[in-house]
């Protein structure tokens, strides 16, 4: 590392002293002149930082007479556990009406200035300063932001028994799972509480709690959304998106917050812009046709692997192997399709996560990303965690620290790399099968909404976490790989536990990079010709 700073007018501000505990705790021991030296120069340094001017000039702080956020509050009435904390917001001069009248829930770890910001977990107590880009977006549409919907513990739970707020409930069974991380956001929608919810998804956390509430759920392209002003779990496989009734709102959800914002890295500086980002056009142009010519021409690939989870259970697969059946009525092609790397792609999302992840999401160490850094809460958290924090944690995100600790003291860097080095080949699987087919289709899920513990069971993060085992399988190879997945509700199976309580399962879409509109077209058009609630 070069000098920046001129040494000899550098007062000693570390001495041999200081800097001598501090080599000794990484396993160095220098002699005394190399002691001497870099006394001097890490004294540099140490000026360096201390003349760093303070960054909040260059932060994008909310024009709050603009975006006015009122009664704020945390309420009696959690619907279920859906809400974290309520809030009434609306722009006072919006620059369109694409949401005008539409309510909207933020998810519990997106940055609204002086709004409580949980992440689902006790771990921190943080209220930002800041507003994430997608939310100021919404808000410009002249959309009303009505609060902030409850999330799992760190956003690192498929099942929704653990956010710091408590249990969120299934809208069609108390006592069951509304899917997570985005728990509340699915409930929320489907209870019409509100018309539209974000989700962040970093292996399924749009499209389980879509799956298991009977919404719609948009994972987009990565990097089609900004990420900035919201809690990260991995930038490499960080996205937010929308979450609604019908797909039609989905598409005029995304179209309002889609787009780069000249702050996340996750986004590419060009290509991004006009009809690329259009998106509600091509969803009624579809859906204005005849039922029988609505998907004339278009490929459908239905992923073999998709349909051979461990543990699948039937009444899932047939459900959705019927509603792929239909799109035939609808002019499409419909024809098998094998991409054998799709088996072992969440065993690389499995051991490619836990370093990047314990590092990014729970230390707050963002480094080497060129984004907007929450910097406040990074303040929060020290190079580890704490006995109080760790214990503040679910089972999902206290299994990902202890993972983090093993990989980083047995294994280094190599694991992660080369995973990620894996994952390469994984993807082009994807993108060679989209050459032949416009989307893919697949269950979203392997198996229903399960049964909640017990609140206050303390069973423990084995047996908990024992309750979803392969819920990501056909989800997570999609945030590793990038390309847009939405989650369609397609019919009602019986729970496992009580087979006269059925509960919605969905079917998943998959298209090419920056290909969201093909998702949506082709989810659009099924829904408008079946009534996934009577099949």
């Amino acid at each position: 590392m070069s000098v920046v700073v001129e040494l000899a007018s550098s007062k000693a501000r570390v001495t041999e002293d200081d800097l001598r505990p501090v080599l000794s705790k990484a396993g160095l021991d220098l002699s005394k002149p190399l002691l001497h030296d870099y006394s001097a120069l890490v004294s540099g340094l140490d000026a360096a930082i201390a003349s760093l001017p303070d960054d909040k000039a260059a932060k994008p702080y909310p024009d709050l007479a603009k975006y006015p956020r009122m009664d704020i509050h945390i309420p009696d009435d959690t619907e279920f556990g859906a809400w974290a904390t309520k809030v009434t917001a609306k722009c006072t001069s919006p620059t369109s009406d694409l949401l005008q009248g539409r309510t909207v829930a933020l998810k519990d770890n997106m940055a609204f200035a002086g709004v409580r910001c949980t992440n689902g977990t006790a771990m921190v107590d943080w209220v930002p300063d800041l507003d994430a880009t997608v939310i100021t977006r919404v808000l410009d549409a002249g959309a009303t932001i009505t609060g902030k919907a409850a999330c799992e513990n760190s956003c690192l739970e498929g099942m929704s028994g653990t956010a710091v707020t408590g249990q969120v409930h299934n809208p069609y069974a108390k006592g069951y799972s509304a899917g997570g991380s985005s728990s509340g956001s699915g409930r929320l929608v489907a209870t019409g509480s509100v018309d539209l919810a974000f989700g962040c998804d970093q292996g399924g956390s749009i499209r389980i709690p879509a799956s298991s509430c009977g919404i719609v759920g948009l994972k987009p392209t990565w990097g089609l959304v900004p990420y900035t002003g919201i809690l990260s779990l991995d930038a490499t496989i960080d996205h937010a998106g929308p979450m609604a009734s019908n797909v039609r709102d989905c598409a005029l959800f995304l179209e309002a917050i889609a787009g780069p914002d000249g702050w996340d890295d996750r986004q590419p500086p060009f290509g991004l812009e006009g009809d690329r980002l259009k998106f509600v056009g091509p969803v009624d142009t579809v859906t204005s046709q005849e039922h029988s010519k609505m998907l004339e021409g278009v490929k459908i690939g239905v992923l073999s692997e998709g349909f051979e989870i461990p543990g699948q259970d039937p009444n899932v697969v047939a459900s959705v192997q019927s509603a792929i059946e239909k799109f035939k009525s609808l002019g499409a092609t419909v024809a098998p399709v094998s991409v054998p790397l799709h088996k072992g792609a969440p065993l690389l999302w499995t051991c490619g996560l836990p370093l990047s992840g314990g590092r990014q999401s729970l230390l707050g160490d963002m480094d080497g990303r060129k984004q907007l850094y929450l910097t406040d809460r990074a303040e929060l958290v020290g190079p580890k965690l704490t006995q109080a924090q760790f214990d503040a944690l679910g089972p999902g995100a206290s299994n990902m620290y202890v993972g983090y600790l093993w990989i980083q003291e047995k294994y280094g860097a190599k694991v992660q790399g080369r995973a990620m080095n894996l994952l390469k080949a994984t993807s082009d699987g994807y993108d060679k099968a989209l050459d032949q087919f416009d989307v893919l289709v697949m269950p979203t899920l392997p198996f229903p909404p399960p049964r909640l513990p017990e609140p206050e069971s303390n069973e423990g993060p084995l047996n908990f976490l024992n309750r979803t085992i392969g819920l990501v399988a056909n989800t997570c190879p999609f945030n590793n790989s990038g390309h847009p997945a939405l989650s369609l509700p397609v019919g009602f199976v019986p729970a496992r536990e009580d087979p006269s309580i059925k509960l919605p399962t969905a079917m998943q879409i998959v298209g090419r990079k920056y290909g969201d509109v093909e998702c949506l077209k082709t989810a659009a058009a099924w829904e408008k010709a079946f009534d996934w609630k009577s099949l």
